[in-house]
């Protein structure tokens, strides 16, 4: 256990960023299998432009790796095209 006060702290925001990271984490993962799960046009436009800017925030905030970000965009735009062009 820590002792000193600015250990205490360090442990404290630790914790919160933690908190923080996995829900980031989490919605990333989620919007992501919605997108992929879903076949009708007009809502996987709608999905697919909130996944794209998820993902893009949580590049900006250090959660994924630019080309991590750039895969995963990659998949939803080739889902996407499929699904348009197939209807």
């Amino acid at each position: 256990m820590a002792h000193h006060k600015s250990a205490k702290k360090r442990i404290r925001s630790s914790e919160r960023k933690k908190a923080v990271n996995k829900m980031t984490d989490s919605k990333i993962k989620t919007v992501i299998k919605k997108t992929l799960a879903t076949d009708k046009k007009e809502e996987l436009e709608v999905l697919y432009k909130e996944a794209i800017s998820v993902i893009d925030k949580g590049t900006s905030k250090g959660r994924l790796h630019k080309n991590t970000a750039a895969r995963k965009k990659s998949r939803l735009t080739k889902h996407l095209n499929k699904v348009t062009s197939a209807k």
